[in-house]
């Protein structure tokens, strides 16, 4: 008697975010940084003194701070096509791990904000019939959205036919 499963052999492949994700939130982390810096120096440099105006450096450390933890979370997201389900991997510390049956989704969108097209990305959302069990994958090139999108549907469709 055989027992198990067959066809599969290993785990699912599993594909990581391009790094212009990864640049994206580093140049928003810097601008930000900056921004409160010069404010905080401004501030504290017109109502308590010049000499109060250095813990604007602060904002450098955790500049540094989440310079390393935006990194962290970057290699966390990964998602894995599969022969019935999409998963959608992601979190540092709390890891969180999503599966969608193709069968399930309703819509697939890619999005594009202006700061994610200045950097060449774009994101896939998939939406099902349970609010809770929607998904996001942030930061693709937008080719690879595309493709994702119409694998998707098209395996939404052939899925969901035979409910």
């Amino acid at each position: 008697m055989d027992t198990g499963t067959t066809g599969e052999t290993g785990g699912p492949e599993w594909v990581g975010l391009p790094g212009g994700l990864l640049a994206l939130r580093r140049t928003l982390l810097a601008l930000w940084t900056v921004l409160l810096a010069v404010a905080t120096a401004v501030l504290l440099g017109l109502v308590a003194g010049p000499v109060w105006a250095v813990l604007a450096l602060l904002w450098a450390a955790a500049a540094a701070w989440g310079w390393v933890l935006l990194g962290r979370n970057w290699r966390s997201w990964r998602y894995a096509e599969r022969a019935d389900d999409l998963l959608i991997s992601r979190g540092v510390l709390w890891r969180e791990e999503t599966v969608v049956p193709y069968g399930r989704m309703q819509l697939v969108e890619v999005t594009s904000g202006p700061l994610e097209r200045r950097y060449g990305l774009a994101s896939v959302q998939l939406h099902t019939a349970a609010a809770a069990t929607d998904a996001k994958i942030p930061g693709l090139v937008p080719a690879e959205a595309e493709r994702l999108r119409d694998r998707l549907t098209a395996l939404g469709e052939a899925r969901s036919a035979g409910l």
